[in-house]
């Protein structure tokens, strides 16, 4: 998949990140039996949000392991859509495996996951508190250079939204609260883990686990990522292969997390999945900007600037992927 094709006869499309399904889907689950060996665990534990991630992820763990050896966690809390619920509902229906709900938010509240976020906020908007409503968006990657610049969108009770430009603590402090979420849920992921003797299934897609999509020790927490190297299309391929219900597949990648609806793009990526698989796919193949901007609609430039924002995620969360540094290794372990 990484090797530049002659670009002499080569033509770039969509088309060049389609797989075999079947052949994939055999070698996801072998590879997840393996690994369950070598844990010597006998099962696999995950959240389930209706997300396509998730859903796909319940799939081939059902074909590895056999649905009573999965266990799903519904996982709300204040700020979440209750067609997020419904929808997890429907995929554990589908593939026969247990679930239950934890509601979270009580938690949270519990340890002022709210209120902090809210006090961030109030540093902006003074009069922010019940009644209104919040999100984070992202700058579009084709209209700057390297970094882009987050701000906070809020919504007062009578449906008035006002963008503002966020100082870096605001935004760090916004951020380390609503992290809460994603840290609380996998304490319970892992809770239901050890009781069962399952491993913990961690679900990021490949566009997510290379540009850091991910809180640390968070949903980037995990015993084994199946799809980690899937491009997000490709991940809508096997949702269909592998029978995910039609209304997931048609429902547009969001972040749940924010008390406004929030999708994926403006919160992180900028650009469509579909796109944002073409330019990284290109990027990592070694295709020209030209090539890439013939398949997904851009300019050269524009592809460039992409790159340029691909290129910045990875540095900037290159840490997310580091374990606890040693000051010296460990030999005995093989640290």
């Amino acid at each position: 998949m990484n090797i530049r094709p002659d670009q002499e006869t080569f033509v770039f499309s969509a088309d060049s990140l389609k797989i075999d399904d079947a052949a994939e889907t055999e070698r996801i689950v072998a590879g997840l039996r393996a690994q369950l060996r070598g844990m010597r665990k006998r099962g696999l534990v995950l959240g389930l949000s209706g997300g396509i991630d998730s859903s796909v992820s319940v799939a081939l763990a059902v074909r590895a392991v056999g649905a009573k050896n999965v266990f799903c966690l519904f996982m709300p809390e204040n700020d979440s859509d209750p067609e997020s619920l419904r929808l997890g509902r429907l995929v554990a229906e589908t593939f026969g495996v247990e679930a239950v709900v934890e509601d979270i938010g009580p938690t949270l509240a519990a340890m002022g996951c709210y209120a902090r976020r809210d006090a961030f906020i109030r540093e902006l908007v003074p009069d922010y508190g019940p009644g209104w409503a919040s999100k984070i968006v992202i700058a579009n990657a084709l209209e700057g250079e390297g970094y882009n610049i987050s701000s906070l969108v809020v919504q007062d009770p009578e449906g008035k939204r006002t963008k503002l430009r966020m100082p870096p603590s605001v935004y760090l402090g916004i951020v380390a609260a609503t992290n809460m979420k994603q840290r609380t849920r996998k304490q319970l992921e892992y809770y239901h883990a050890d009781r069962l003797n399952f491993a913990v299934l961690g679900t990021p897609n490949r566009l997510e686990y290379d540009q850091g999509f991910f809180v640390k020790n968070g949903d980037g927490a995990a015993d084994v990522k199946p799809i980690a190297h899937l491009y997000k299309s490709q991940v809508y391929a096997l949702a269909a292969y592998l029978g995910v219900p039609e209304e997931i597949r048609r429902r547009p990648p969001t972040t749940d997390t924010y008390s406004l609806e929030q999708t994926q793009e403006e919160f992180y990526f900028s650009l469509p999945y579909d796109r944002m698989d073409l330019c990284l796919y290109g990027l990592n193949s070694g295709l020209t900007a030209e090539a890439v901007g013939r398949a997904a609609n851009l300019s050269a430039a524009q592809v460039e600037r992409v790159w340029a924002d691909i290129a910045a995620k990875r540095k900037a969360t290159r840490y997310l992927h580091l374990g606890p540094q040693l000051v010296q290794p460990v030999a005995e372990i093989g640290e």
